[in-house]
């Protein structure tokens, strides 16, 4: 009779438990909604392929292959005979040549906001027409609140075609913007013909949305080059336009 009663009990707290060991087995429990979600996922993936499928395909300009920025072709017409009859060049070598352009963005306040790099990101873009690289910090500094690997900044390098019309729309468009402009300042060389221009603002450049600015962000562009010394840099960046202080 004791056995008897112990298989009953034993049913009885299946029961109540609500899973049996045949229920353990087969996954018993009500049956999860994931596999309706992932059909209708699925269903939404196929759709929107379908759409682009029917969408127009996109018209992509033709570039001209013949087609040289002017302000490269000013160097090459104005600037290198006019250096060469400045410094005496024997070789046309040995004329100092514009190398590369950096833009860099320091954008400090993302430690507190960090989707000012976002923006930065894409108004970087528009200024430059090349996807910028984002900086990261290379180490902890607690009194500035900041962390390793935090980014905090935005930068690209500038080679070739986009290189000379960045020069181009800096000079010609950007530099005639700046509020009560009076020349840039000729302090900004290395000692080895290089130079670092600091803009407080990127509004100046037309590129910009003025409605769609959040923050008003500043930049450093440097312009490396071949020269060796600041005179030679500096009298290549004149011939190029850029319009130093006296």
């Amino acid at each position: 009779m004791a056995k008897k009663d112990d298989s009953k009990d034993k049913a009885k707290g299946a029961k109540a438990g609500g899973k049996s060991k045949d229920d353990k087995g087969k996954g018993g429990g009500p049956p999860s909604a994931a596999p309706k979600e992932a059909k209708q996922a699925k269903g939404d993936r196929k759709a929107k392929q379908a759409a682009r499928a029917d969408a127009e395909p996109r018209k992509v300009e033709e570039h001209d292959p013949n087609y040289v920025p002017r302000t490269r072709v000013r160097y090459q017409e104005k600037a290198t005979p006019a250096l060469t009859k400045q410094f005496g060049y024997k070789n046309p070598m040995m004329v100092p040549r514009l190398r590369k352009v950096v833009l860099n963005m320091g954008l400090g306040a993302a430690v507190g906001n960090p989707k000012i790099i976002d923006s930065a990101v894409e108004e970087v873009r528009a200024i430059t027409g090349q996807q910028p690289v984002v900086r990261r910090a290379r180490k902890s500094i607690a009194s500035f609140k900041l962390r390793e690997n935090l980014a905090i900044g935005v930068s690209v390098t500038l080679r070739k075609k986009r290189m000379w019309e960045f020069v181009d729309r800096l000079i010609s468009l950007a530099l005639p913007r700046v509020r009560d402009f009076k020349g840039i300042s000729p302090k900004g060389f290395d000692g080895r013909g290089n130079f670092t221009m600091g803009l407080k603002e990127q509004i100046i450049f037309p590129e910009i949305d003025y409605d769609k600015i959040d923050v008003a962000k500043g930049m450093n562009i440097s312009f490396v080059t071949t020269a060796r010394t600041d005179e030679e840099g500096r009298a290549l960046l004149a011939e190029l336009g850029m319009p130093f202080r006296a």
